[in-house]
């Protein structure tokens, strides 16, 4: 089968025009403000200068000229100065190939490019490396081929082009052969490179090229390892690298900041957090305290570290609040329970005339679902669509259907789901499916679990809420069956994991780990921790253990949940009066929840747990969700 060329290539010329050189102080002097020129006026002044003196035609001025019109974001112009050059030599057609990249009007850049090849005009590096910025993969491979008939594929700029350009494409494999095969390396190679394996999460790869650079490393390298961390979910790799950023004494920058700060949120690492929030109040150079980006992540990293006093500290000090900075104190109060803050911010947002965005009625529905407000839950969702007249994505669909779903409503929240114009994704049918678990609606269960598997629809969640379903109504065969169907499917549960930071070191720990250095200690407080409830009445809750196993046994299992180690662990780590604050990557369970009420109010402390849903905040016996979750 035929295919059409992306364009085609003339034979070369045996000379490449150059441009004439001068030292005319005159042309300095133009030269000069052309390129410190920031806006039209001031460069539509200077054209009109190099036409009364007669130099319109001047290669390197034009070039410059029409550069800096794009550059100053009017590509207007430099068509029309491309258009009135006579005879234009590869430096003009490479400056409008440029002008159109920069302005992602990449097929337009692409044109020009066959227009010049079609006047004869040998390409040098400079239009490769114009030429390849932001282009996609199959223009990529096409201009591969053109480096290499032109013999240019050592170049280190255009090399690192194609680097990019395939890593843009999603081809790591031509990327890191196009990388190898250079003779000489650039930092803006190398980064490239690194940028690459971090944007497609072969964080191993690229922590080795990263440790391979040695000490040629600036901050926007150490950012990408940084950030590369942080957004693939290595946050305490990217706590650590950071650290070890500050002992080679490279000043992190915004960017770097970001990242860790969201690092801080994931792990719940609130000792961390403050130190990093202290770092930058005590920049001398303070470039940082009017960034709104950056007062915006510590607002979202209190609030995922549970501290939403010091959230609302950093939240008032910020100037010229956008959506983004109200959305994550909106949505901080709603995760964390405190749904009338959240709802009162919602209409001092409205009152201030700042447009709500899809993310803010996520926040909103999202405090009206932990509270039970499902009249309030309506309201909110129709004034999105009547009065802001957004469409409802699946996020606020979901939102919906967990407030329906925890209020009982399940009927109400499967046809909600049922009428829905989008397609519902997994994530939406297990919110019910979790909803059927909750309020034991067995037939229900068995419906949404029956059509997510034969839609090929089904995670892990799904086979195990299913055997959760069958497990608490006593089906025992019906729960083994779902385990021996995962089985067969090559499904595994997610395993329990408990987070917790003592002197800025966090420590993490899974259901039964004997692993931890301080086991001994830690099983021993278990101990001690059993004894203090018995003795308060404390009945373990056997019922959320779903296997057919001996009574004994299930009490046993729920001693040694992940979040209880990480609680025995805090209290043998920690001064008396401290506060114990954990992280757990899923939901907590009924037994757990009761554990951490009980044990707040016998050692007077206050605990403060994550899980995968919402905070709960444990004081004096009582917790924050109301035991609504």
């Amino acid at each position: 089968m035929a295919t059409t060329p992306l364009f085609t290539v003339p034979p070369p010329p045996s000379a490449t025009a150059a441009p004439p050189s001068t030292h005319s102080s005159q042309v300095d002097t133009l030269t000069l403000l052309i390129d410190k020129s920031k806006s039209k006026n001031h460069l539509l002044q200077i054209h009109a200068t190099l036409i009364r003196r007669g130099l319109d035609n001047h290669t390197i001025l034009n070039f410059k000229l029409q550069r800096r019109y794009s550059t100053v974001g009017h590509l207007r112009y430099s068509v029309t100065l491309f258009n009135c050059t006579p005879n234009p030599n590869v430096f003009t057609w490479t400056s409008i190939i440029y002008a159109h990249t920069q302005s992602h009007l990449n097929d337009q850049a692409l044109s020009y490019y066959a227009q010049m090849l079609t006047h004869r005009i040998q390409p040098n590096a400079f239009t490769f490396s114009s030429l390849l910025n932001g282009t996609t993969l199959r223009p990529t491979k096409a201009i591969h081929c053109h480096v290499i008939k032109f013999r240019l594929s050592s170049d280190t700029y255009v090399a690192t082009g194609l680097v990019d350009g395939y890593a843009r494409g999603g081809d790591i494999i031509f990327a890191e052969k196009v990388f190898d095969e250079m003779p000489k390396k650039s930092l803006v190679s190398f980064t490239t490179m690194l940028t690459c394996y971090a944007r497609h999460g072969k964080l191993h790869e690229a922590r080795l090229l990263f440790d391979e650079m040695g000490e040629d490393k600036d901050v926007v390298v150490w950012n990408v390892m940084i950030d590369g961390y942080s957004q693939n979910g290595f946050p305490k790799e990217c706590l650590l690298l950071f650290r070890r950023m500050l002992v080679e004494k490279v000043r992190p920058d915004v960017i770097t900041l970001l990242a860790v700060l969201s690092s801080c949120g994931q792990l719940g690492a609130l000792e961390s957090g403050r130190w990093v929030h202290s770092y930058i109040e005590n920049e001398k150079n303070d470039i940082f305290a009017v960034e709104v980006r950056v007062g915006t992540a510590l607002v979202d990293m209190y609030c995922k570290c549970g501290s939403l006093e010091d959230a609302r500290k950093v939240f008032d000090k910020i100037n010229g609040k956008d959506v983004v900075a109200l959305n994550s104190m909106m949505m901080g109060y709603a995760v964390n329970g405190f749904s009338e803050e959240a709802l009162k911010l919602f209409h001092e947002m409205c009152d201030m005339g700042v447009k709500p965005s899809h993310v803010t009625f996520i926040a909103v529905l999202t405090a009206c679902g932990h509270s039970g407000l499902v009249t309030k839950g309506w309201e909110i969702f129709n004034l999105m669509k009547n009065e802001y007249e957004m469409e409802p994505r699946v996020e606020h669909f979901g939102c919906m259907v967990n407030l329906l779903g925890r209020a009982g409503h399940l009927q109400e929240a499967y046809d909600l789901v049922r009428c829905m114009k989008i397609d519902p994704d997994p994530v939406l049918w297990g919110t019910l499916l979790w909803a059927c678990r909750l309020h034991n609606n067995i037939s229900l269960g068995e419906e949404i679990a029956e059509f997510l598997l034969s839609s090929d629809l089904a995670s892990s969640g799904t086979y195990v809420l299913l055997s959760n379903i069958y497990a608490a109504s006593g089906n025992w065969v019906g729960a083994a069956k779902v385990r021996s169907l995962m089985k067969d499917s090559g499904v595994e549960k997610e395993p329990g994991c408990s987070i917790i930071e003592v002197n800025n070191r966090v420590h993490e720990f899974i259901a039964g780990n004997l692993r931890h250095p301080k086991s001994k200690n830690i099983y021993m407080m278990l101990e001690e921790m059993n004894g203090w409830l018995k003795g308060n009445g404390y009945t373990p809750k056997t019922d959320v253990v779903l296997h057919d196993i001996e009574e004994e046994q299930k009490e046993l299992s729920l001693e040694v949940h992940s979040e209880k180690l990480a609680l025995a662990f805090g209290l043998i780590s920690t001064s008396p009066g401290t506060t114990i604050k954990i992280v757990k990557n899923l939901r907590v369970c009924v037994d757990c929840h009761a554990v951490m009420k009980m044990i707040s109010r016998i050692t007077r402390r206050q605990i403060v747990m994550r899980d995968r849903n919402r905070f709960h905040h444990f004081d004096k016996g009582s917790c924050s969700c109301g035991d609504y979750w």
